[in-house]
């Protein structure tokens, strides 16, 4: 197996912001692909500022959080169902953002929040789960106050499996029928744009998302090789330990950006 160095993680030419960021401490916080690179490219089509209060759904174990709340200035709030409330309160409180973020367990289909509660909502390698279905995003919205921005990064392909007449293999081996909610870019802007309810600001695949994804599987594969966080793995349906990492190096490396990426999407509510 190839492996990255954690060095090669720190990369200031095209994430000046993440790589302030300690690579290990957020491979101990792994859940996919690199979470503060996604978040960080997806905000260069957001208007952040501080003070604002953000809804960061699907907030696995923290990094993002943590990363809205420090280089924003954003009173953040942090849903998740997977990880425990306590969890995740006790990341924010070891990198210093406990006061400015909260930890909430939530379902996405219901939220405990009051409507127009938010200045903006963003999701990070988690919308494929919940935010497809056509009812969704009207549902979300309600959360926004008017004018409130909405982003989020999520798993793409390059064109559609309906398209393709079937999921290519070497990314079905992998994550098997999920990839079915993995869609283009502007699969997302339709789908969105037709509610009425929101201006799409942004809808762009990632250029090449599948070698930032690979680099830090890469990493990943020797960081829990060597032992130090033998708990931890992705959360692609290949499962954690090495069997999982070698099977989305795998996929990457026949898949070469032929239809695997991330689309990046910003709108804003009427």
């Amino acid at each position: 197996m190839i492996v990255t160095s954690l060095s090669e993680l720190v990369r200031p030419d095209r994430y000046p912001r993440s790589s302030r960021y300690d690579p290990a401490w957020l491979l101990g916080l792994d859940m996919g692909p690199h979470p503060l690179w996604l978040l960080e490219d997806l905000a260069g089509g957001l208007e952040l500022r501080p003070g604002m209060r953000i809804l960061d759904l699907g907030s696995g174990k923290g990094a993002t959080s943590v990363f809205l709340a420090r280089e924003y200035g954003a009173e953040v709030v942090a849903a998740d169902w997977w990880i425990a409330a306590e969890e995740a309160a006790a990341v924010f409180a070891e990198a210093g953002v406990g006061d400015r973020v909260e930890a909430v367990r939530a379902e996405a289909h219901a939220l405990p929040f009051e409507e127009a509660s938010f200045d903006a909502i963003v999701s990070v390698d988690a919308f494929e789960y919940f935010g497809t279905a056509d009812t969704y995003l009207p549902y979300l919205v309600r959360f926004l106050r008017p004018g409130g921005q909405l982003g989020v990064a999520t798993p793409a392909l390059t064109r559609e499996v309906r398209e393709l007449g079937a999921i290519p293999p070497h990314i079905r081996e992998v994550v098997g029928w999920e990839a079915m909610a993995w869609h283009t870019a502007e699969w997302w802007r339709f789908q969105w744009e037709i509610t009425g309810l929101v201006d799409v600001t942004s809808a762009r695949l990632q250029p090449d998302a599948w070698r930032d994804w690979l680099l830090w599987a890469r990493a990943g594969a020797g960081y829990r090789a060597a032992g130090r966080d033998a708990d931890a793995g992705p959360d692609n349906g290949a499962g954690a330990g090495a069997d999982g990492d070698r099977a989305v190096i795998d996929m990457l490396t026949a898949d070469r950006g032929a239809y695997l990426s991330f689309a990046l999407v910003t709108a804003r509510r009427r």
